[in-house]
């Protein structure tokens, strides 16, 4: 959620607080060596090409001409303590369209300097060589000082870079719309997610996809933007003294220090059983048995793992798909990362892809914890010899030399034991999560036994059968009174609240979705009636926080496809910006009932009612589970 930050403390984006840690401590690309190096070439001259032993290469985003700004986050101005208002200057503008380069003199030559980073990754699970940011580029960090979080400012769509391949370094404003969108949502949502500032037309730039598209680029930032991509790329390439080198900033400048770290589990064997890990342990620590021997390392991936467990989590239980979940779409972080063709679940389909080129459905929802962890299993064999040498880890001989032939087999056993344990962590983390985040959006205080099978399983399989829609439903079932069912009759008559106004689409027909959700709502009743009164009855008083609790955690809005695809026509076609503004209100406040003409932070906003009733009522049948291309 974004944090509240006094526009008195804020300040003009030149003024803001910045740091190049990243490049100041890993290595550049031998071929621009230097900051100066890489501004003295020739814009046009920095191509695509292979980029060994680095990390990264220093390169200025492409100068536009023109640049239109067409919308911020408020909330993200604010959580990077930018003074409201600095985006009308010239300096502003010129910055997030990668004209004004912050921090760099350009009189002497010298400064912190842009950035695209080096990686790799495996595709639908194919190997795919060197990847890397093909047209982001990062500008600088930035510490916003009443919060203490630091963020990395990247420009998607800002020009060629050596990762480019065999692309143009662009973005098309169609999916630069999206994803400025969504990254917002997600994070209001309470998903971890990379962030948007802002969406600035490129007036001059047109750029040829299936057609010619307007371009634009994205400011966009996150606290990390490493994937395990980054590590993919130096496995592949046996560069194990990289390795070491980012597993290790990311530990001590990413994750704030070896000591923050979560431990070994009292039981890994029993995950679900074992209490949270323990933090706080020294870096030069080691846990466990000789056999599954955990140093610094396995701490470092235990604490990707665990993050990703409970970011996918978050996915599952407000049906989001991201889409491409390719190794270099992973965040090291836990962040939701690369916003292609994803979506948010209408009716309920776990086979369904908004990818339509995934034909083999790789990426659906039902598949999108176990596609994350086959990716944390690869990030495990890039770290699998840190992670196997255990207590041998910062043996001179070991760290020089690394692994003699006939201490293979003995590091391999422990590496593939440790992480099969984090396998079970993984799982453990995964269904508490979910299980909390279920609980609370059926607006149940606590988890029983019983409930997974009952509830969350049961409304699952009818949603399905139903086709009836995933995010409407639990706003809906918010709005019921628990009064309203008290008997078959009545809970099979309250159940038509949950279907499209064109009726039941899925087996059965009407007749049978209302046996199937009556049953559903019976079950549900007395869930209520235990957690919140008696087991007999609840007050009014009672019922009446139960709904206000349930849509707390049920949004109202979620930018779904068909309202992003009407949103991307009307300011291509029609010029109409300023909707914009509106969909990111929305979008940032997504559990209010109304939002038009309502007080704000302080402000009247004005908004549009009708709009705001169509966005957040039945899904136009056409704009049902819509797919898109990785095209953007």
């Amino acid at each position: 959620m974004s944090s509240v930050v006094s526009n008195a403390t804020a300040l003009p984006i030149n003024d803001i607080p910045k740091s190049w840690t990243f490049t100041s401590k890993l290595p550049p690309d031998s071929v621009l060596p230097t900051p100066a190096d890489s501004h003295k070439t020739p814009r046009d001259q920095i191509v695509p090409r292979q980029v060994r032993d680095a990390l990264f290469t220093w390169v200025r985003p492409q100068t536009v001409e023109k640049p239109e700004l067409l919308a911020v986050s408020p909330a993200a101005m604010r959580d990077l303590g930018i003074k409201e208002g600095d985006e009308k200057t010239e300096d502003f503008v010129n910055t997030v369209a990668g004209n004004k380069l912050q921090g760099w003199d350009e009189e002497k030559q010298e400064g912190g300097y842009p950035w695209a980073q080096c990686y790799g990754g495996f595709q639908f699970g194919q190997w795919a060589g060197q990847l890397g940011d093909g047209r982001a580029i990062s500008l600088f960090e930035t510490t916003n000082p009443s919060t203490g979080k630091r963020y990395e400012l990247q420009l998607k769509g800002a020009g060629l870079t050596p990762y480019s391949r065999f692309a143009d370094g662009k973005a098309v404003l169609r999916s630069s719309i999206r994803e400025f969108i969504v990254s917002e949502a997600l994070n209001a949502l309470g998903i971890p997610s990379t962030r948007a500032l802002s969406l600035t037309l490129l007036p001059g730039v047109k750029v040829r996809r299936e057609t010619n598209e307007p371009g634009a680029i994205v400011a966009r930032f996150a606290e990390s933007w490493l994937r395990i991509g980054n590590f993919d790329i130096l496995r592949a390439r046996g560069d194990r003294d990289l390795i070491r080198k980012l597993a290790t900033y990311v530990a001590e400048d990413v994750f704030g220090g070896w000591e923050t770290l979560p431990g070994r589990l009292d039981d890994p064997d029993k995950a679900t059983e074992s209490a949270p890990p323990k933090r706080g342990i020294p870096a030069d620590a080691i846990e466990g048995p000789p056999e599954s021997a955990e140093n610094r390392f396995t701490r470092l991936y235990r604490e990707v793992v665990r993050r990703n467990a409970l970011t996918v989590a978050k996915w599952q239980a407000y049906g989001f798909m991201n889409g491409v979940l390719n190794t270099d779409n992973t965040s090291l972080f836990g962040l939701s990362i690369d916003f292609g063709p994803f979506a948010f679940m209408d009716n309920f389909d776990p086979n369904y892809t908004p990818n339509h080129d995934d034909f083999m459905l790789r990426y659906s929802y039902k598949n999108q914890p176990s596609i994350i962890w086959w990716n944390l299993v690869r990030l495990g064999e890039s770290l699998g010899e840190s992670i196997g040498s255990g207590s041998r880890v910062d043996d001179p001989k070991f760290v020089e030399d690394g692994v003699k032939e006939e201490e293979a087999d003995d590091i391999i056993a422990r590496a593939e034991k440790v992480i099969m344990q984090i396998g079970e962590e993984y799982k453990a983390v995964f269904l508490g999560e979910y299980k909390k985040l279920m609980t609370a959006r059926l607006g149940l205080k606590n988890y029983k036994v019983g409930d997974f099978e009952d509830l969350f399983s049961g409304i699952l399989d009818t949603m399905e059968a139903l086709e009836l829609d995933f995010n409407l439903f639990f706003r809906r079932l918010s709005l019921v009174k628990v009064d309203e069912l008290k008997t078959e009759e009545a809970r099979q008559d309250r159940a038509s609240v949950f279907f499209y106004s064109d009726g039941v689409t899925g087996m059965g027909g009407e007749k049978e979705g209302r046996k199937r959700v009556g049953e559903w709502l019976g079950k549900w009743r007395q869930r209520i009636l235990e957690d919140w009164g008696d087991g007999q009855s609840v007050t009014n008083e009672q019922d009446k926080e139960r709904m206000q609790a349930m849509r707390r955690v049920n949004p109202n809005f979620i930018p779904r496809g068909w309202i992003l695809d009407e949103v991307i026509k009307r300011v291509e076609k029609d010029d109409e910006t300023e909707v914009l503004d509106r969909i990111m209100h929305m979008a940032l406040h997504p559990f209010e009932e109304s939002w038009a003409n309502r007080t704000f932070d302080g402000k009247v906003y004005k908004g549009d009612a009708d709009e705001e009733t169509r966005w957040t009522s039945d899904v136009p049948k056409l704009g049902r589970a819509m797919q898109c291309s990785c095209s953007s």
